[in-house]
């Protein structure tokens, strides 16, 4: 039993230290898997805000389908997504212990004043509605934002369907590590579109169209894992 624990925590350090050393962005990370005990937050389309805990998170290919939630009385509340303004959630397990890691040292400004910056040092993760291009029409999805501290004029949303450039796994837990291989991106008001690692080189030009400087800056040497630290500069840095 002890070398059993001595393995167990062996695989724990270990984990913790590739996560350190493969995560290398800003963003929030991004998970699929979320706590049934701690206490979840919605804001719905009405404005009605909903207390309790997660009891069901219904999903098809990825995409939100139904939430639920058990409030302090013990009755089940059932969601679509077209009711749900946006939403805490807090990941389950290890996923918690690594998004609180990373969540409390990693912004150090916070211009989104609609949403909690302190739920959100806890660990939560953050979703909301977004105008989303998936298929040919545009789509209302609820999804997770993987930038709410710096999002003022570049939203980037967790794309559910992205391969990530590594993964590691222990005792069935996933960490996300390394970098996603794409994201939804929606600059100001329009339509959150799919941004992939290969075209960045591209895109960059058009992301930040309206700062120079940070274009030369970007443009001398293109880097994907950078994403998210050129994303906080231009939020902050350019005005």
């Amino acid at each position: 039993m002890v070398k059993t624990m001595k393995i167990k925590h062996y695989l724990l350090s270990t984990a913790l230290c590739i996560s350190a050393a493969a995560y290398s962005q800003d963003f929030i990370p991004a998970y699929d898997r979320f706590s049934g005990k701690e206490t979840s937050y919605l804001t719905l389309e009405d404005g009605t805000k909903i207390e309790g805990t997660l009891e069901d998170l219904d999903r098809r290919k990825g995409l939100i389908e139904e939430v639920t939630i058990k409030d302090a009385n013990g009755k089940k509340w059932k969601f679509t997504p077209d009711k749900i303004k946006s939403m805490y959630l807090m990941p389950s397990g290890f996923s918690k212990f690594s998004t609180n890691m990373d969540v409390g040292t990693k912004v150090k400004k916070w211009d989104a004043t609609y949403i909690d910056s302190e739920i959100i040092k806890k660990g939560y993760a953050y979703f909301e509605k977004a105008n989303v291009a998936v298929k040919k029409e545009p789509e209302m999805l609820l999804m997770q934002l993987l930038n709410p501290g710096f999002n003022s004029k570049i939203k980037v949303f967790h794309d559910p369907f992205a391969a990530e450039t590594m993964r590691v796994g222990f005792g069935g837990m996933t960490m996300a590590g390394g970098d996603d291989k794409s994201y939804y991106v929606q600059i100001g008001d329009n339509v959150a579109k799919k941004l992939k690692k290969k075209d960045y080189d591209d895109e960059y030009k058009v992301l930040y169209s309206a700062c120079p400087t940070l274009l030369k800056k970007v443009g001398e040497k293109v880097r994907w894992t950078e994403f998210s630290k050129n994303v906080y500069e231009y939020t902050f840095e350019c005005q």
